[in-house]
């Protein structure tokens, strides 16, 4: 019976902590959401609450840190159990670091809104990544409420074409600023904010990698897994 009422008080433990990662994941998608918001519209209100909003989430980062390293203290979880615990207290870090880069992007919509007319379109330039990025979170999360191996797989692979992008949007600021010098103010902070969402994508990245590692229980960091399963998913499907 002890062991019994034990197992059932972790199960308990474990689930709170994981509605609150969900908690936190869905307060970064919006923050997220509100950042690429103000920076096409250049709602300097929208950009000061989305920068406030990011004490909440480290608030939580703090509270379901201390979470984690109380339920191993005190269950010491064994096998697949402590895998994710594990996992989720790295992915705890990966959401407060997508929140800081969501205030990045919100702190460069305040700085040239301040300069006033803008010498370059600076939303369209970052339109395409954003929206990808905003996906690959989501799913992220998604893979992560329901253990999802494969949707995890193909978000690790989504994040080769992030950086694809990133580099085109780097080439294609650097030749405005070459030919118009009244761009290059503009065209620093679309830079800082096409690199924060490029980052964004780092860490959905991550995110996918620890439901491989609870599903799977490997460690797929710096490998060339996800291409590799998703190529030989495609031979056996020919």
């Amino acid at each position: 019976m002890p062991s019994d009422h034990s197992s059932k008080q972790y199960d308990q433990d474990l689930e709170g902590i994981r509605s609150n990662v969900l908690l936190m994941g869905g307060m970064v998608e919006s923050q997220f959401a509100d950042a690429v918001a103000c920076f096409r519209t250049g709602n300097v209100e929208q950009a000061d609450a989305t920068i406030k909003n990011d004490e909440n989430v480290n608030r939580l980062e703090v509270t379901l840190d201390e979470a984690c390293s109380h339920l191993i203290v005190r269950r010491q979880p064994a096998a697949n159990d402590l895998r994710i615990v594990m996992a989720t207290s790295k992915l705890i870090t990966d959401l407060e670091r997508i929140g800081d880069e969501a205030t990045k992007i919100a702190r460069a919509s305040k700085d040239i809104q301040s300069r006033g007319v803008a010498t370059l379109n600076h939303y369209e330039t970052v339109r395409v990544i954003a929206n990808r990025a905003s996906y690959m979170l989501h799913d992220a999360l998604d893979a992560f409420a329901r253990l999802d191996e494969a949707q995890a797989t193909k978000i690790i692979a989504q994040d080769e074409i992030v950086d694809h992008e990133f580099r085109s949007i780097m080439r294609t600021l650097i030749t405005f600023m070459m030919e118009d010098p009244r761009t290059i103010s503009a065209a620093l902070d679309t830079m800082w904010v096409a690199k924060a969402i490029e980052r964004i994508g780092d860490h959905c990245k991550n995110i996918a990698e620890y439901v491989v590692y609870v599903v799977e229980g490997k460690d797929i960091r710096h490998t060339g897994y996800a291409s590799t399963k998703l190529s030989a998913e495609q031979d056996a499907q020919n």
